[in-house]
């Protein structure tokens, strides 16, 4: 009995908004009292396909978007955190965040399943949410500041769509 009620308050802990469950490695990182880390609501998915990808960057432009091995070698912030496409619902997935402060936060669809951003099927989104048309993001579109605690943020996905770049899907 113990038991039962130490693993329904550990599934409790582990929901978000409207019980949504915390996707990822870091999921812990984000139960009340916890943190720092971000707690991303994912809309706009064009399918369920393949796996979803967050990735935590340095708040500049030198370190946004750069190669994952030389952010490590050099010191510099860089976390990942991969989960397969749920079926359903609105994916909540979690980040942990080295300290408070403000990071880049980049969110890929990766459909095809390859471990490289496919331009033309893929899907990526930022906080900003603003339309990201055809040119390499900005740093200032994947800016969040996360505090001691959780921050959440909401990401729409964005895929490609047409000569105009990319943009959110439209039912």
């Amino acid at each position: 009995m113990i038991r039962a009620c130490v693993a329904l308050v550990a599934i409790a802990a582990l929901t978000g908004p409207a019980g949504a469950q915390v996707l990822g490695s870091d999921a812990a990182a984000c139960r009340p009292g916890e943190g720092p880390a971000i707690a991303v609501e994912v809309s706009g998915l064009k399918d369920r396909t393949g796996e979803l990808k967050l990735e935590l960057y340095p708040d500049d432009e030198a370190g946004f978007l750069k190669d994952d091995h030389l952010l490590i070698a050099a010191g510099k912030t860089f976390r990942r955190v991969v989960v397969p496409t749920p079926s359903s619902g609105g994916p909540l997935l979690c980040i942990q965040a080295p300290r408070p402060g403000r990071y880049a936060l980049l969110l890929t669809h990766n459909r095809d399943g390859k471990n490289k951003f496919s331009f033309w099927t893929d899907g990526a989104g930022f906080p900003s949410n603003v339309k990201l048309g055809r040119s390499r993001p900005k740093v200032e579109q994947a800016l969040v500041e996360v505090g001691a605690g959780v921050t959440t943020v909401r990401i729409t996905v964005q895929y490609l769509r047409g000569l105009g770049g990319f943009g959110p899907v439209t039912p």
